[in-house]
């Protein structure tokens, strides 16, 4: 699902993530491949950190 948000705002929402996550640390060209994609960053993230997927949306619907 793309969220104009996010396609809109992409380097704010980037940024944001980045920030709430920072001790992960997120590869500039996967990120820009889940651009407009909750969904693709939701599943990023989790591989990432292991975090549960609805908590993951929730903290970014939360920057948005």
């Amino acid at each position: 699902m793309a969220t104009p948000k996010m396609n809109r705002d992409w380097r704010q929402v980037r940024d944001r993530i980045k920030a709430m996550w920072s001790d992960v640390e997120f590869d500039d060209d996967r990120m820009k491949k889940t651009r407009g994609g909750l969904r693709k960053m939701v599943t990023l993230i989790q591989t990432k950190t292991g975090e549960s997927r609805p908590a993951i949306r929730r903290k970014i619907e939360a920057v948005m």
